[in-house]
């Protein structure tokens, strides 16, 4: 079967099971603090999981992009290093949210790999969850019972909670699970070992492909365990080892998976893949996989850049470059050819690659070409410490490496012991550690648990048709962040919006029982609409008023329609490739950004600030419905790349032949609110990404006055001329004349100077010395006399030294061969001797440097420390 047909088969098992067949969710995660990726089948599920939401379906089966990069399911150095690691990945899943349980997915699962994937039963074996007697958790009797209908005892094994207990986090839904281990050995291997004993012993050919979960407890904050009213369960299937073992592969690299990717690699580097552990082999396996986590990554939303998920895509692109870089000898951008390759092969069943293919491609090549000019520099970095290094390399300068040029710790390691050398690598480490700190310290948010105030699970929006409503705190807890107490509270009902979308979160308040409480930000945890407040009152079990900021949220209304009618503008301008990558929705302005490969003109700017305001002065009604998603696609309605959309989903209208976007934001009733659009700047944000910045409404009024006012004292200023732009233009054709009279004078002066300090120059052991102190002469003035005075001495050495405003300047000079043979350095000195004596700093090269200080009188000093080294 082709792995094509193998996804099918599993989606339409379960189909025939009543279940739903959803879409992946984006790979990027958005509204869920604990969590940059989808890691597991089960993330878009949380809420229903956590009793936030009610599942639209009572089972479901799905494959979903996933991405791991560390942690104990995988860690990115094993990644083409053995055979079945690897960063991006499908999960295929099949969930019942408080319907069937042990029994029907055990059945299923058996079911379907005995019986519709003709896996042989001797070679399977199952795990069950042994108990832990110090949290009193019992034998997963139940579900060993279930499997005895179906295998034999003897491979029915126990497993420890590390394997066969599951749990979301440090709180939370958690449970046993049961374990489908596959021993894809040969059967002369399997007659030598027993499988059952290579169970979870990290054998590559004795390997774990099915995972069901059986969701029924609670963890609280104190570490102990409730029931769960309703009971769940949460599958995962890897579907790169389901193929391996149908295909009959020993190595996931080996199925169709991933053989064409392979191809092309081979193709282009006139690379031959045998499958070895040789370093070209790894190579191969890395890039196949790392590709796919980085197209697919982008495709969703997240660009590369050097902070939180942006930033682990970065790390993975520049793994992938430094090993063909490195092992395949191949010096010029490879990645963005595998694209095409990529995009054909996932079109069915994750069409968003190929609808984007331009553009990700694009991407992946400036990243590409970045790096390889980063590595160059890196490569000469390594060399100066090499040179400078005894026998070992020190961890901070490994960790330099690692940190400014991208530097694996391997690579180092590789290069480095060509040398015969070696790395201080707990040195290295230490950094490491302290840099994780620094970064864990940074963004640690402890949570309590959830103190229950009324029954209840869904926090309901009303924030489109209401700005104040009554309502009831369903439950609170204490947050602490950055070492600040906060209290989140959810409401019954609420009309605060939750950030979302670009649009920033609603303020406002809370009146509790007479206690007014400011609410400072609305954020979504997950589909949880979640207030933050500073305090919360003794009791919060009455009546509720919530009441929203009116002219914040107007403000930022009028920002997130005016950001529609820009997506539409540059869409007619520029072209229809256009697709909003990235918005900042606030009261005060918008900040959009949007693919496009280059800056755009005045003209072009000016085009589509005139189209928005046309627009606006047509006064159109803004116009929200809600409609099947399929309905609102045949429509023409621009949905976004990376996020997550319901069967039902809300279409935002401004005339239906200019705007149609799907949007979740609030919006004017109106265009004509807006008053008034303007683009404040347009700049180049990432590869392929361009960022406009923009306001409307009162904040464009404002600026508009703003800049009338500059204009008028412009124009005092250069006594109201009739034209300013021509008053202008000849004031800077004048500066620019006297600019040029001023350095006539001053290229004289320096002439002058050159020609008197000649005269000065003094023989020392073979070196031309001139050390003088110069009045009223700035560095860059200094500089050029002392390159003037070099070009007519022989073996100089020149200091000089002046002051000017009250703040002394040093300009030092060797010449090339006096740093060689008398081992000077300009720069070493500067810093370590003559800065100190002007109070000041300063620096440079061993043949030039320059300091700046507080102390104009130690400038004698400083000319008689220079002589004095000689």
């Amino acid at each position: 079967m082709t792995s094509a047909a193998i996804r099918k088969a599993f989606l339409d098992f379960f189909k025939t099971k009543d279940h739903h067949i959803v879409p992946s969710a984006p790979i990027v995660v958005k509204n869920d603090p604990t969590l940059m990726f989808t890691n597991a089948g089960m993330n878009q599920f949380k809420d229903f999981f956590l009793g936030n939401k009610k599942a639209p379906y009572p089972r479901i089966a799905d494959t979903q992009k996933c991405l791991r990069v560390s942690g104990k399911h995988n860690d990115l150095e094993e990644v083409g290093v053995d055979t079945y690691h690897h960063t991006m990945f499908e999960m295929l899943g099949n969930w019942s949210f408080g319907d069937y349980f042990k029994k029907e997915a055990i059945e299923w699962s058996w079911e379907l790999l005995t019986k519709v994937l003709n896996i042989p039963i001797d070679r399977l074996y199952v795990t069950v969850f042994e108990g832990d007697t110090k949290e009193g958790l019992p034998v997963d009797e139940e579900a060993a019972t279930e499997w005895k209908k179906w295998i034999s005892t003897d491979r029915i094994l126990l497993g420890n909670k590390k394997d066969n207990f599951w749990e979301m986090g440090d709180t939370g839904p958690c449970g046993p699970c049961t374990e489908i281990h596959v021993d894809s050995r040969s059967d002369e291997e399997r007659k030598q070992v027993d499988g059952k004993t290579l169970v979870n012993a990290d054998h590559p050919q004795v390997i774990e492909i099915w995972n069901n979960v059986f969701i029924q407890y609670n963890r609280l904050k104190d570490g102990t365990l409730q029931q769960l009213p309703a009971k769940h369960v949460d599958t995962g299937m890897g579907f790169e080892r389901l193929v391996r073992v149908i295909q009959g592969k020993n190595s996931n690299y080996d199925t169709d998976v991933f053989s064409g990717t392979i191809s092309r690699i081979c193709n282009i580097t006139h690379t031959e893949y045998k499958g070895t552990d040789t370093k070209a082999d790894i190579t191969v396996r890395v890039l196949s996989d790392h590709i796919r986590a980085i197209s697919f990554t982008i495709a969703d939303g997240q660009l590369p850049s050097n902070t939180g998920a942006g930033y682990v895509i970065r790390r993975i692109l520049r793994r992938a470059v430094r090993y063909y870089y490195s092992y395949l000898d191949y010096k010029q951008p490879l990645l963005f050819q595998l694209v095409p390759v990529i995009s054909e092969q996932f079109a069915e069943v994750f069409p968003e690659l190929k609808q984007q293919e331009a553009f990700v491609t694009k991407v992946i090549k400036e990243e590409e070409e970045a790096f390889l000019r980063t590595l160059e520099k890196g490569l000469r970095r390594i060399e100066d410490i090499i040179s400078a290094s005894g026998n070992q390399i020190t961890g901070k300068d490994a960790f330099e490496l690692y940190d400014t040029y991208g530097f694996p710790l391997d690579l180092t390691r590789l290069i480095v012991a060509e040398r015969n050398l070696s790395v201080d690598e707990s040195a290295f480490n230490a950094e490491m550690q302290k840099q994780k700190e620094r970064s864990r310290a940074a963004t640690a948010i402890d949570t309590e648990d959830w103190i229950e105030v009324n029954e209840g699970n869904n926090s309901i929006f009303v924030g489109y048709d209401a700005l104040e409503t009554e309502a009831f705190v369903l439950k609170y807890r204490k947050v602490k962040s950055k070492g600040r107490e906060a209290f989140q509270i959810v409401l019954n009902q609420t009309p605060f919006y939750a950030e979302s979308g670009g649009q920033v979160g609603d303020s406002g308040e809370l009146l509790i029982n007479g206690e007014r409480l400011k609410v400072i930000d609305t954020k979504k945890d997950n589909d949880l609409i979640i207030h933050f407040a500073e305090k919360v009152p003794a009791d919060l079990s009455g009546k509720v008023v919530a009441r929203v900021d009116i002219n914040k949220r107007k403000s930022t209304a009028v920002h997130h329609s005016a950001t529609h009618l820009l997506h539409a503008a540059l869409r007619k301008v520029v072209g229809t490739h256009v697709a909003q990558k990235g918005s900042l929705v606030n009261a005060d302005y918008l900040r959009f950004d949007f693919s496009h490969f280059s800056k755009l003109s005045n003209e072009e700017i000016a085009q589509v600030e005139k189209i928005v305001n046309q627009k606006i002065r047509e006064n159109i009604p803004v116009l929200t419905r809600y409609m099947p998603k399929e309905e609102a696609m045949k429509t023409g309605a621009m949905a976004l790349f990376g996020e997550k959309y319901g069967d039902e989903v809300r279409v935002v209208t401004m005339d239906s032949d200019y705007s149609v976007e799907l949007c979740g934001g609030t919006h004017v009733g109106d265009t004509g609110e807006l008053g008034f659009f303007k683009i404040i700047s347009e700049s180049a944000v990432a590869a392929g990404v361009r960022r406009i910045e923009a306001i409307s409404g009162a904040a464009a009024e404002q600026y508009a006055y703003e800049q009338f006012e500059l204009v008028q004292n412009i124009r005092e200023q250069l006594k109201n001329p009739k034209d300013i732009v021509k008053a202008i233009v000849a004031l800077n054709e004048e500066n620019n004349s006297l600019r040029k009279e001023a350095e006539k004078l001053e290229q004289a002066r320096i002439s002058g100077l050159r020609d008197s300090l000649i005269d000065k120059m003094q023989s020392i052991n073979g070196t031309s010395f001139i050390g003088e102190i110069v009045d009223n002469v700035n560095i860059d003035s200094l500089k050029k006399l002392a390159f003037e005075l070099k070009s007519i001495m022989s073996n100089p050495i020149i200091v000089l030294a002046s002051a000017i405003d009250g703040k002394a300047g040093v300009v030092l000079l060797f010449d090339e061969e006096q740093t060689k043979e008398k081992s000077l350095d300009a720069g070493a000195l500067i810093k370590q001797k003559i800065a100190p004596l002007i109070k000041g700093g300063g620096g440079g090269q061993k043949t030039l440097a320059t300091a700046g200080g507080q102390d104009v009188s130690s400038l004698h000093e400083v000319i008689k420390t220079v002589k004095g080294l000689l």
